[in-house]
C-alpha cells in the first residue's frame, strides 16, 4: 500500500465517466475519494459479489453485492457546462484557485465566474 498522498483532480460529488474496464462508458457520481490509494468509490459502478459467512441469527450469510473503488486513472470528469468527459485544469486568480474544463474552458466548480 502506498503511503504518499496523491494530489487528485477528482472530488466527492463530481459526475464521472469510466474510461476502462467492465463498466466502460458508464457514468456515476463520486461517493468517496481515497487519495492514498489513488482510487474513488462511484455510485452504482464496479459492483462485485461478496460471499459472507453467517455470524449468528442477526447476521445471516449469503452473497452480497458491494461497490469497490476504481483507480482514478480510469475516470474522466464530466463537465457540467459542455456535458462531455474532460480533463481538469486549474486557474489561479488573486487568492483563489478554480478547477476548469480543458474543452470549454469554463468552471467545473460552482462559485463566481473566473473566466472574465
Amino acid at each position: 500500500m502506498k503511503t504518499n498522498k496523491i494530489k487528485l483532480k477528482i472530488k466527492k460529488g463530481d459526475k464521472v465517466e469510466v474510461l476502462l474496464g467492465k463498466d466502460r462508458s458508464r457514468q456515476g457520481v463520486v461517493r468517496k475519494v481515497f487519495p492514498i490509494q489513488g482510487s474513488a468509490l462511484i455510485e452504482g459502478i464496479n459492483i462485485v459479489k461478496k460471499h459472507v459467512k453467517a455470524r449468528g441469527k442477526d447476521h445471516p450469510g449469503g452473497i452480497l453485492e458491494v461497490e469497490k473503488p476504481l483507480a482514478i486513472s480510469k475516470l474522466a470528469v464530466i463537465c457540467p457546462n459542455c456535458k462531455k468527459p474532460t480533463r481538469i485544469g486549474f486557474r489561479v486568480e488573486k487568492d483563489s484557485k478554480y478547477r476548469i474544463c480543458k474543452k470549454c474552458n469554463e468552471l467545473v466548480d460552482g462559485g463566481k465566474d473566473a473566466s472574465k
